[in-house]
């Protein structure tokens, strides 16, 4: 704010360049025109509260909400005016939900601020004075030279300088960035790799031109003019100079660095991404249930303060013999009277909005996530990886799930490449034991023997060992593929690290077949060729990019030639091409694609010396452009990557993850749309989506794709509308391609939402992420407003998932973006499963049942209260003690409805999983729609009405109720009202609850206690600070009278019992899928016996056991058992989540 106004005022002012310029080691010109520029510190700040704008920040952020806000207002016109309870019965309960709240984002930002005062405290050396200075990390500014040390972190944003290698390289790794482990390589200048002294860095006289800071992690433009003597060096930097904070250095001794970036400047820190507020639908109904209680609220007031005015008309009402008005009073104006009541009646019903309810929502989702995180079933022991919970206030949304969005390589297959095929110059190869053998020949040769490789063979290996990013060891290079015919050996004894897996597995490939990579520096590039090593000159990379959808190195062959070699997609790769065999090329394309591989064709091409000095020129204007440097490379590159030579093509199989199948069936069973969203090409998505279940063998596949116009694309959504109208019965399948949709969606969005929703299956291809991010919007805001997921594991689906209501993280192997970015992050697709049918069932039906329950409660308790003042002449006389006012929903109903929220299983989880289509039970937000909301409240009415004139029956007619002839009075009357209240409401709670722990068992059955325990306390002692103690010997009072206890029993069985009729009669009459499956559970029993003589293990285990049932109970028969695991599924039988307390296998039996 301070900054902000400084700004205005131009004592600080913003930066006004694009660029922004850096004087090494803060060498400024001398001249007296330079004003420097302000650049930020390097403190780290994600903490939000200071402890000055704590208290202010934090209320203004609690009472923004619509339940705070309405308290604190009645609170308000309790202090003003005079009403008929205590301020403290609404100030109270305000305060502890304020407190609660503010104590809980207080911690987690003092954990915040923890975590910013180690970072920005931790020890950094610059140099300085011509010497190393240690100083902290925050007090690093731009300009200053920054030295670090192996295995330790980057402090800022750095250009590297030097290293202790004579070629300026370091490698480093980002895996805190992205999740990346794979090493970086990044080089300097060759003009200040030289200086690795502090002495000759210190006398450097630089200055560096860059973009001003942006979040894209991969992007940086700017350039270096190193001043030597009397001449001006100028030198590009790109993302390959540049040092990142939070990544950190490896295989280097120390590097010096200079930063261009710092604090909340740096990439790191504007990735610091806060992402939109998610709102679960249940959020959305609980408001607008609020908003129609509060409606109810003021009918209420209204109508007490008409009746009032009504019956005072009469003289002998209006002002009676025993309550005479003052002089005051009766020349008061009416209108500020009738305003005066209507807010006191306001605050006599106002508890019938129920401010605990969003402290004890909150604690329900934060408490409730945990769950998540402990379960078992959801590790993953490979990777010892649990699932995560980035968010918990979408818990109960994993339970409204309509469309699954998900990502193909790396979601629902492994990422694994494995080499299979390949074509060079027309002729396809398979790899066999290391070996090259064209299609069609069968015979093995024996290890001992390799044929030689033919001069294309060896050209096209040669071009997939150098066309790459991959890194190895330093160690590992010297010492191997000395034998030439044994190469197969080698490739388990070299380690590649790669940020592409494709890459990884065709160099694996080329190293077994007999070319291995075997290491580069930065500069050159070594290969082995049938055990003859080649050095190559590398002159430039042309990095990777989804525009291009091709990469390509520039070299020089031992021989001096200069050589190109790309590879890429077939559709970046075949247009270039002007020789090889294209045609034959492309037909094998297409037949890998068919069996599911992966593709990338491989060309080259040679240049001529005037060739290769027009490309250098080139390629030096683009990269020391400061203005537009992307733009200019794309052109370079489009420029120099043409004319190509056509090697050949790879096919890499990507294995499907385990359980794809069984999980895609269970989501098309339990009513989930499941569309495929990817960038590979055409064939290899449909083969995919074939053998993973996504699309079946009978289903009639429909095709949009290839598309470049308008009308053509328009004509075929129609053709394709007609065909589904047609052939209703079949199940149809959708394929669309990425040029096709943008077409689609430019003018004819409504047609083609209407092929979607009529085809069982969608398969989008050839996507770009933004276009993911746009088929999920086109979703989620249709008409129908359905509850969308995302899943991916990589930097290309961040934005369908931040898109999605859910979205949700795959720890694969494409970095950890996707999973930072999520709401929740599982190592498996298959977890989806028990994430969606099990947590998210009974995450809904908790919270569902505890929102509503929290308005049914407060329903019976406001509800007699607006009754009783028919008896009292609408005086605002409150039926109840303040104190009682104040603890019910504080502590005498809070903990039963809480544990239910936490603890409930209305279904076994393993029945949940192994009947899917039980999810169709609660979609659409069923169970908080307007008829069970309707449900609950009049309920609440029919149970207040019998509270209350229950109640006025046993001790109306001026009944004696105790033994000396006594009569009860108003307060022992709302003392009964009040107990027969929370007895009910507590009871109707475990009415609701179908898994009985003894956490269950203690809160219900000791609320009850507790409230008997503390009404004698309360009642039984005179407290001396209180004024008044209307409850003095009350409540013992009514507990020796036997007509009360009577009446307590009666009244209690008579609200309950038309209850547990209506459950009995709907379960038995119109039982839902769930009902059905309560009962099978119940029938057959979820028991030890049942699990183990259901399964193979257990049938061997307990045989006695089985045949003792089958005669007793014939329950362990096949035919009549209703299980659908095996004891080939551990996850079934052996289920060790935290949710069932207890292990299901024959051991433990």
């Amino acid at each position: 704010m301070w900054r902000w106004i400084r700004q205005q005022l131009g004592f600080d002012p913003p930066h006004q360049s694009d660029t922004r310029t850096i004087y090494i080691a803060n060498r400024f010109p001398q001249h007296g025109h330079y004003v420097p520029q302000k650049f930020a510190d390097n403190r780290i700040i994600s903490s939000k509260y200071t402890v000055w704008n704590f208290v202010p920040k934090n209320l203004f952020e609690q009472f923004r909400r619509i339940a705070n806000f309405y308290f604190l207002i009645i609170f308000l016109v309790q202090l003003m005016i005079d009403t008929p309870t205590s301020p403290v019965t609404s100030g109270l309960p305000l305060f502890f939900v304020i407190t609660v709240t503010a104590i809980k984002q207080g911690y987690i930002d003092w954990l915040r601020h923890k975590s910013d005062n180690e970072v920005n405290g931790a020890p950094v050396y610059v140099v300085r004075s011509g010497g190393l200075v240690k100083t902290r990390s925050k007090n690093i500014r731009v300009g200053d030279i920054v030295r670090v040390a192996k295995d330790e972190t980057f402090p800022a944003d750095l250009v590297l300088l030097s290293s202790d290698r004579a070629n300026g390289s370091c490698h480093v790794t980002t895996a805190s960035l992205d999740g990346e482990t794979n090493l970086k390589t990044h080089i300097a200048v060759s003009q200040t790799a030289v200086l690795q002294s502090v002495a000759n860095l210190d006398k450097l006289d630089a200055v560096i031109e860059c973009q001003q800071p942006e979040a894209d992690l991969y992007r940086f433009v700017g350039r270096i003019t190193i001043n030597q003597q009397i001449e001006e060096i100028v030198r590009p930097l790109g993302p390959e100079n540049l040092l990142l904070r939070g990544s950190r250095l490896k295989n280097t001794k120390e590097i010096f660095g200079v930063a261009v970036y710092t604090g909340m400047e740096t990439k790191m820190a504007l990735n610091y991404k806060s992402k939109s507020q998610k709102r679960s639908a249940v959020e959305k109904s609980m408001n607008s249930f609020l908003i129609i209680y509060l409606i109810i609220l003021l009918f209420e007031a209204i109508l007490s303060t008409i009746l009032k005015y009504a019956w005072q008309s009469e003289e002998k009402w209006d002002e009676p013999w025993y309550n005479q008005k003052t002089e005051r009073e009766r020349n008061s104006s009416k209108i500020l009277r009738f305003i005066s009541d209507f807010l006191a009646f306001m605050v006599l019903y106002n508890f019938i909005i129920p401010i605990s309810l969003y402290v004890t929502v909150e604690m329900q989702k934060f408490l409730g996530s945990f769950f998540i995180g402990w379960d078992l079933d959801l590790y993953h022991e490979e990777t010892t990886q649990k699932a995560q919970v980035n968010t918990s206030d979408l818990n109960e949304e994993l339970g409204q799930v309509e469309y699954v969005f998900t990502d193909k390589t790396g979601t629902l297959t492994e990422n694994e490449m494995q080499f299979q095929q390949c074509s060079i110059n027309g002729v396809k190869y398979h790899e066999i034991n290391g070996k090259l053998v064209p299609e069609g020949l069968i015979e093995d040769i024996p290890d001992g023997i390799r044929p030689g490789l033919a001069p294309e063979e060896e050209l096209f290996l040669k071009a997939v060992s150098l066309c790459h990013t991959v890194q190895i060891n330093n160690d590992q290079a010297d010492g191997l593929c000395d034998n030439p015919w044994h190469t197969n050996s080698i490739a388990s004894q070299l380690e590649y690290y790669a940020s592409s897996p494709d890459e990884k597995a065709l160099v694996e490939a080329a190293c077994r077949i007999g070319v291995v990579f075997t290491g580069t520096d930065g500069q050159s590039m070594e290969i082995k060729s049938r055990g003859r090593p080649e050095r190559y000159k590398l002159l430039h990379v042309l990095e990777f990019d989804p525009c291009r959808r091709r990469m390509s190195v520039i070299v020089e062959s031992p021989s001096g030639n200069k050589l190109l070699f790309t590879k890429g997609a077939e559709s970046a790769i075949l247009p270039y091409s002007t020789r090889g065999e294209i045609e034959k090329t492309r037909v094998h394309v297409d037949e890998f694609a068919l069996k599911g591989l992966r593709t990338l064709c491989v060309a080259y091409r040679k240049f001529t010396a005037q060739e290769y000095k027009e490309v250098a020129q080139c390629l030096y204007k683009a990269k020391t452009a400061l203005q537009q440097r992307e733009e200019r490379l794309a052109e370079a590159f489009n420029f120099i990557e043409r004319d190509l030579e056509l090697l050949g093509a790879t096919g890499v199989e990507d294995k499907l993850q385990d359980k794809v199948q069984e999980t895609i069936e269970a989501l098309r069973l339990a009513g989930i749309n499941v569309w495929v969203l990817t960038g590979d090409k055409h064939e290899t998505a449909v083969s995919v989506s074939l053998s993973c279940g996504h699309f079946h063998r009978t289903m009639n596949i429909l095709e949009l794709v290839q598309h470049k116009s308008d009308s053509t694309c328009a004509e075929q959504l129609r053709q394709l509308a007609r065909r589904i109208k047609d052939d209703h019965v079949i199940q149809h399948g959708l394929v669309v391609d990425g040029t096709s949709l943008s077409l689609a969606l430019r003018q004819h969005e409504k047609l083609f939402m209407e092929v979607c929703r009529n085809c069982s299956a969608v398969l989008c291809c050839r996507m770009a992420p933004l276009q993911k991010a746009k088929i999920v919007r086109l979703i989620k805001t249709s008409p129908e407003k359905p509850i969308t997921l995302a899943i991916g594991d990589g930097a290309n689906d961040v934005s369908m998932i931040q898109e999605a209501h859910v979205g949700i993280g795959i720890m694969g192997k494409e970095g950890r973006q996707a999973v930072r970015n999520s709401d929740y992050a599982i190592a498996r697709f298959k977890f989806l499963s028990k994430l969606l049918f099990a947590h998210g069932h009974l995450y809904y039906i908790r919270i569902a049942t505890l929102v509503q329950y929290f308005f049914y409660k407060n329903v019976c308790f406001i509800t007699p209260q607006f009754l009783y003042q028919f008896y009292c002449l609408f005086s605002q006389q409150t039926l109840y003690d303040s104190v009682y006012l104040t603890l019910y929903n504080i502590c005498f109903t809070s903990l039963p409805v809480l544990m239910y929220s936490l603890l409930e299983q209305h279904v076994h989880p393993h029945v949940l999983q192994s009947k899917p289509a039980l999810y169709r039970d609660i979609s659409k937000n069923a169970h908080l729609g307007f008829k069970p909301f309707l449900y609950w409240t009049f309920l609440g009415f029919v149970h207040a009405f019998v509270f209350f004139y229950g109640s006025y029956l046993l001790m109306g007619e001026d009944t004696s109720l105790l033994g000396n002839g006594q009569m009860f009075g108003k307060w022992t009357f709302g003392t009964l009202v009040f107990t027969v209240m929370v007895i009910t409401v507590t009871m109707k709670m475990a009415l609701e609850t179908h898994f009985w722990t003894w956490i269950n068992h203690f809160v219900t059955w000791g609320s009850i206690a507790f409230y008997f325990v503390f009404s004698l306390f309360y009642g039984g002692i005179i407290w001396p600070f209180l004024h008044t103690q209307n409850m003095y010997f009350v409540f013992v009072q009514l507990l020796s009278s036997g007509s009360a206890w009577f009446a307590i029993i009666i009244i209690v069985v008579a609200c309950l019992f038309l209850d547990v009729v209506k459950k009995v009669l709907y379960r038995h009459l119109q039982p839902t899928c769930t009902e059905k499956a309560q009962l099978t559970e119940t029938g057959t029993g979820l028991s030890c016996l049942d699990s183990v003589c259901c399964v193979s293990d257990g049938e061997t285990a307990c045989a006695s056991l089985r045949r003792m049932l089958e005669r007793v109970m014939g329950r362990c028969s096949p035919a009549r058992v209703n299980r659908s695991w095996s004891a080939s599924e551990p996850f079934y039988t052996t289920d060790r989540s935290i949710l069932t307390l207890s292990t299901m296998d024959s051991v433990t039996c």
